[in-house]
């Protein structure tokens, strides 16, 4: 079997490095995002905030903006020379109708820049993906709220900054429900944006991939049958090895340990359930679109080089006279 290749990796942010502070979906409370550029700026980035992400739901409550203005944000940022990242300010709703209003023309070509975000943020990473070959980082938003998001925004700084620190990552809490080792690229995100995404062009199949999934607030006949959807697609054909997430307010955790068990533990390839990837909690920043190496009897994912390429060196000031 062929070894897997990563997609395209952006560079590393660096201090000093402007960074684009938008949402694809739902608005941000303004109280939660200040927070969050403020940590931004703490950690030596320079967060620029576009409309979207001030929008408080002019087009509808659940909507940040409308899909004219996310779209252009998105692109705006994509196109800017000078905006060296994407992070995307909260999920909720609305990345589904931001990707039908994008537009790609003239993005394909581009050095590649990285984006970080999950939740409805998944749909774009996927069509990021597809459309321009680029690997990105499935990890916390923007927008901090009290609780662990110290250790979750600390993770995601530590991957967008400080990659070569970043390969291992150890899920310590994580139950081995196949044992085995798997390498592929890592792909996956939340379970409900996956299943929208499928019969769309911007879906990205599982096959030989390390497969992410994690969801919230879901009832476990729709995790049932949303892993049954992925099944019957075809989307988890050739699948080489799965991580299973959070899955927080979603029922009990052994009746959806059951359901994960049942629906995918039959694809006979290595899986761990419950990583501290996703909603609710403890989350360590997953990279999306690396070539990894999967264990799941130690609950361990080894990214086989750094999820984004070295930064580049900072420009050199005037000569000395």
């Amino acid at each position: 079997m062929s070894e897997p290749v990563s997609l395209a990796r952006p560079r590393a942010l660096r201090e000093g490095d402007r960074v684009a502070v938008l949402c694809v979906s739902s608005p941000v409370e303004p109280d939660a995002l200040a927070a969050g550029l403020d940590a931004l700026r703490f950690a030596g980035l320079d967060p620029v905030t576009y409309p979207s992400a001030r929008d408080p739901g002019t087009m509808r409550r659940y909507l940040a903006g409308d899909d004219a203005m996310r779209a252009g944000d998105l692109r705006s940022a994509l196109t800017d020379p000078g905006i060296a990242g994407i992070l995307f300010a909260r999920g909720g709703s609305g990345a589904q109708r931001t990707l039908e209003a994008m537009d790609w023309n003239g993005l394909a070509g581009m050095p590649p820049k990285v984006l970080a975000g999950y939740s409805d943020v998944t749909a774009v990473l996927e069509a990021v993906a597809i459309r321009l070959g680029w690997a990105s980082v499935f990890g916390p938003m923007v927008a901090i709220r009290e609780g662990a998001s110290h250790y979750s925004f600390g993770s995601l700084l530590r991957t967008l900054m400080r990659p070569e620190q970043a390969t291992v990552i150890e899920y310590r809490r994580a139950v081995t429900v196949v044992p085995g080792l798997a390498r592929g690229v890592t792909t996956g995100g939340t379970l409900c944006l996956l299943a929208s995404s499928l019969a769309t062009g911007t879906s990205r199949p599982a096959r030989g991939g390390i497969l992410l999934l994690e969801d919230v607030n879901e009832e476990d006949y729709r995790i049932d049958r949303m892993l049954t959807q992925l099944r019957r697609s075809g989307y988890l054909d050739g699948v080489a090895g799965i991580v299973a997430g959070t899955f927080t307010g979603c029922g009990p955790p052994e009746a959806i340990q059951d359901i994960l068990a049942e629906r995918l533990g039959s694809l006979g390839v290595p899986m761990i359930a419950w990583a501290n990837v996703g909603h609710g909690g403890l989350f360590q920043a997953f990279p999306y679109g690396i070539a990894a190496e999967l264990d799941a009897g130690a609950a361990t994912l080894r990214l086989l080089e750094p999820p984004l390429e070295p930064p580049l060196e900072p420009p050199l000031g005037p000569p000395l006279s």
